[in-house]
């Protein structure tokens, strides 16, 4: 953002203060200024300094070749041959200029001014590009090296201006825009300065139209001010502000600028928007240009020699003609000659802008009559930075990620989107019955080891069978033989009928549950869930390798068998790919692996999928369900058993066979066993049936390209957006629509990385915003 101030002293001096001092703030062109109000004290010692440094600055300088009218000082000449002065003074200038540089600091952080300095600075953000003008009339404080001020070090963007107290707009005619940019070089008296080196370096802009005059003569100069239209008046030579200031245009003529005013005017009033002295001691010529009212003059405030001031164009033009706004230029330009300073000590602060705050700053390409194109992409520099704070950031998420230290909150997310998908319709092809506490405590009195008696057993079994059901999930562990001779003889001979059998767990249970000793074994699945950290179930173990040495040798997972015993009536038997996956039809379930999104180091052993849980409000809703005593009592109609799954299972929470689900871990929330394998049962014959997908993942490269393009974009957005309450709205935006995305997706059976992605996003577009601030553009 564009940022303006102008810091008006006021009436004052070094000798008796500034007894108040104005700073007007404009955050942007459209509003109002605000104003805050401070003063500055006293502080002669800082002006005897400043002529002390002068005084050694033109002695170290006075052997070399520079830009400033001849014989000012002659008593400042120095005998090249005069080693032992020369070395003496450079000494002393380094001291001088240090404690310059630390006196002007000290006098501006005087309490009564930081008032002023604080209240900026509320308002301000490290990435503005701020034009801070200084208004005085006593035209010596404008002589002090203000670049100095602690300021400009801590805003990058800023730049300092001098004005003198009354400015206004200057009239001028409406031009019709220009291709190219006009300037007026005019390259004065050369003697004992090279003037061709400026000649070169102007020849090299863009878009430029430069008319050069070579020693002119003054009648010669006012009609070329006269004759076009110019954008901008270059002049390189000897010049000085010593009284008036005045410009050698050849070697025996020198204008002062009064003397210019009617060809100036009539330029200025032409469009003229910028003078260049690139010539020493030119505060005089850009105090005498303000009253002319052109718009920016830039001038070298103390005598310069050749080298710095060529490297100042050099470098200045480049930075202007190559889009940078004119006070960025000439701060970049004026940054760069500190290469020179072990040369020519204080190079950088030379090079100063007068600006006319009445005259809006415009730009290069605006003078080439084109608009100022909004930069879509990055420069090198910037490009760089922000692929390598991605890159870095991308491979902290996903080596935190692959040592499994953001399961938990991944799968939180999981879960939350989990809860949040389009509802579905129950499985209308399965129908649960659940053995309630009431049904249990309903039962005669003949004795029994389990929930169910053999008696009680045997009529629900007989009761299911008139109606024809594809097939009965017995999900009620029966570790001991049958008192009574029907039921053993059902358990035998029902083909219908897949029992249960528990496989052992070295961790929780290294026995595990036998099977019914009468139900065949081909007709026994285990009913082992894989839990997650959290106990909560996500997983759908399908088969595991048979275990001879077990008290459960069943090899495939109860849900498992009785989908194979649905889908078997429809004439789709198992299979398995060369790989080993289950493949059902023209439908292959293949494994999760290790590393499966959110998963990162876990046992999957076994055959496992991701349980893609029908989306319900509520997960005991996957399908119909009744009690024991609606079946006893024939309010059940026959059709909700016909030719369907039916899953007999505990409902009490006191048997211990409840759990948590992505819906919820609380005692509430948690579910029967026998519902999760519903669940699982619809989950296999839904995808192999319906085409209900399976929930899916990416590989790890996908993964990490996911996760590497959100840390980029996170990149992109410090780099487009500098204000901070833009920047975070636009960030908040970002995270909806990856969680959006997210959500689009897991309704469509995608798990992708949403965590991750978020992390990255925020972290490299807070290392970019950091590093954006320790580094100018």
């Amino acid at each position: 953002m564009h940022r303006l101030i102008v810091l008006n002293l006021g009436k004052g001096d070094l000798q008796h203060g500034f007894p108040t001092a104005i700073a007007q703030f404009w955050e942007s062109e459209e509003l109002a200024p605000m104003q805050f109000t401070g003063s500055l004290p006293a502080n002669p010692s800082l002006d005897v300094l400043y002529q002390r440094w002068l005084l050694l600055y033109e002695s170290l300088y006075a052997n070399l070749a520079w830009r400033r009218t001849r014989n000012i000082h002659p008593e400042f000449e120095i005998d090249e041959d005069d080693k032992e002065v020369t070395h003496i003074s450079h000494a002393e200038f380094q001291e001088v200029s240090q404690n310059l540089q630390v006196q002007l600091n000290s006098w501006l952080n005087t309490e009564d001014f930081l008032t002023i300095d604080r209240k900026l600075r509320t308002h301000l953000t490290p990435k503005d590009e701020i034009r801070l003008v200084i208004v005085a009339q006593d035209g010596k404080i404008l002589k002090l090296p203000w670049c100095l001020w602690d300021f400009l070090s801590d805003y990058s963007q800023a730049e300092i201006a001098l004005s003198p107290p009354e400015y206004a707009r200057s009239l001028k005619i409406a031009n019709k825009p220009k291709k190219k940019i006009k300037i007026l070089s005019i390259l004065g008296n050369s003697r004992g300065i090279d003037t061709v080196k400026d000649q070169e370096i102007l020849k090299q802009l863009p878009d430029s139209d430069i008319t050069f005059l070579i020693e002119p003569t003054s009648q010669q100069l006012n009609e070329k001010l006269w004759q076009a239209e110019w954008d901008i008046l270059f002049f390189a030579g000897h010049s000085s502000s010593q009284g008036k200031g005045s410009i050698q245009i050849n070697p025996t003529e020198t204008l002062t600028i009064d003397q210019l005013k009617y060809g100036l005017k009539k330029a200025i009033s032409n469009g003229l928007k910028l003078a260049i002295f690139n010539s020493c001691d030119g505060l005089g010529l850009a105090h005498d240009l303000a009253d002319l009212h052109l718009p920016q003059v830039i001038v070298m405030r103390e005598p310069v020699p050749d080298k710095v001031a060529q490297e100042f164009l050099k470098h200045f033009l480049a930075a202007f003609s190559g889009a940078k706004s004119l006070y960025l230029a000439v701060r970049e330009a004026r940054e760069k000659l500190q290469a020179l300073e072990t040369e020519f000590p204080c190079a950088t602060w030379l090079p100063v802008i007068c600006q006319n705050p009445a005259e809006t700053p415009s730009n290069w390409r605006e003078w080439c009559g084109k608009k100022q194109p909004i930069q879509l992409l990055p420069n090198r520099r910037q490009l760089r930075l922000i692929l390598l704070s991605s890159l870095v950031n991308t491979l902290l998420v996903s080596g935190v990620r692959f040592f499994g230290l953001l399961s938990p909150v991944e799968l939180f997310a999981f879960d939350i989107l989990m809860r949040s998908r389009i509802p579905e319709q129950p499985d209308a092809r399965i129908l649960v019955v659940t053995v309630t506490p009431e049904d249990i405590q309903a039962q005669d009195s003949e004795p029994r080891f389990g929930s169910l008696s053999d008696t009680t057993l045997s009529k629900l079994l007989q009761k299911l069978e008139q109606y024809q059901p594809v097939a009965i999930g017995l999900d009620i562990y029966r570790d001991y033989p049958s008192r009574k001779p029907e039921l053993a003889q059902q358990l035998r001979q029902n083909q219908r009928l897949i029992g249960v059998c528990k496989r052992p767990d070295t961790k929780d249970d290294p026995t595990g549950t036998l099977p019914s000793p009468e139900i065949p074994e081909a007709q026994l699945g285990f009913s082992d869930f894989v839990q997650d950290d959290d106990s909560a179930i996500r997983r759908h173990l399908l088969f595991l390798t048979p275990n001879t040495t077990s008290r459960c040798t069943a090899a495939y997972g109860f849900n498992t068998q009785l989908a194979f015993q649905y889908l078997y009536t429809k004439g789709i038997k198992p299979e398995f790919t060369p790989d080993g996956n289950l493949k059902l039809g023209k439908k292959v379930l293949p494994s999760i692996s290790d590393r499966t999104n959110g998963y990162q180091g876990i046992d999957a052993g076994g055959s496992q999928l991701l349980l893609n849980y029908r989306a319900t409000s509520n997960p005991q809703n996957i399908a119909q369900k009744v009690t024991l005593k609606d079946i006893f009592s024939n309010k059940v109609n026959s059709k909700a058993i016909q030719n369907r799954i039916v899953l007999i299972g505990i409902a009490d929470l006191s048997a211990g066979d409840y759990w948590s689900t992505p819906y919820g871990a609380g005692s509430s929330n948690k579910i029967p066993g026998v519902l999760i394998h519903a669940h699982m049962v619809s989950q296999i014959i839904s995808h192999v049936l319906d085409g209900r997908p399976l929930l899916w993942v990416w590989s790890g490269w996908g993964e990490y390209s996911w996760i590497g393009c959100w840390a980029i974009l996170g990149g992109f957005i410090a780099w487009r957006f500098r204000r901070l309450v833009i920047m975070g709205i636009v960030i908040s935006v970002s995270v909806i629509i990856l969680g959006t995305t997210s959500w689009i997706l897991l309704n469509s059976g995608g798990w992708i990385p949403l965590v991750p992605s978020a992390i990255a996003l925020l972290l490299t577009n807070g290392a970019v915003v950091i590093l954006q601030l320790s580094h100018k553009d």
